[in-house]
């Protein structure tokens, strides 16, 4: 269990921090709105009201001790950046920001934000599933319980077949395609060799995925 502090509660912010915490972590939310904080107490860890902008507020908050933050600050690009700025200087290690154009995120990356996400590109959902999850290069919801993921083979199945893996029969999830450094094997055969630093591209139910995801992150 990892534990995280989504700043801006947004609906790109709650989007990460309802998913994560279905992803079993623990997740501390933060918007100055009263309403949007009362809306959610109820679907995250803990979600507090507090003016993120004063450097105070944030050490009492305990931002340090987080694995992660991630700055969802709608509108305000001098907000976004000075929040970012501050949890830099207070220590936390890793930081996702949200951009809202080309520009901004250019200033947040040389700020030294860890990785900058653009809402129209990236779903809060798929973020958070990348957070817990960064074997995972890719990830597909077809339908609420059937998911298409793009995973580094695990340690585990270095040289050996896909039949030796019998994966249809341990994971439940079939193997769509092989993908290795330039090219994609997208008609994989039973004695086709897993090699590291190869890709999966596997489709099933979103249990067995996720099952499998956790050995990745493990």
């Amino acid at each position: 269990m990892k534990q995280f502090i989504v700043l801006g509660l947004g609906r790109f912010g709650s989007a990460v921090a309802t998913t994560l915490v279905e992803l079993g972590h623990e997740v501390l939310g933060v918007d100055n709105d009263e309403e949007i904080v009362n809306a959610l107490k109820d679907k995250i860890t803990q979600a507090v009201q507090a003016d993120i902008t004063e450097e105070r507020v944030l050490k009492e908050l305990g931002v340090k001790n987080f694995d992660a933050a991630i700055v969802s600050i709608a509108t305000n690009l001098e907000t976004s950046i000075l929040v970012t700025m501050m949890l830099k200087e207070v220590g936390l290690k890793y930081i996702i920001a949200k951009a809202q154009n080309n520009l901004h995120a250019k200033v947040l990356e040389k700020i030294g934000v860890n990785k900058v996400v653009f809402p129209e590109r990236d779903m809060g959902a798929r973020i958070a599933r990348r957070l817990i999850t960064p074997n995972i290069k890719d990830y597909v919801e077809l339908e609420p319980d059937y998911n298409i993921i793009e995973i580094e083979a695990l340690p585990e199945f270095i040289d050996k077949t896909l039949s030796e893996l019998d994966m249809r029969n341990k994971y439940e999830i079939n193997v769509l395609a092989i993908k290795r450094n330039d090219g994609v094997n997208i008609s994989p055969r039973a004695k086709d060799v897993i090699k590291k630093g190869d890709f999966l591209i596997v489709i099933g139910e979103a249990k067995k995925i996720n099952k499998l995801a956790g050995k990745s992150n493990k």
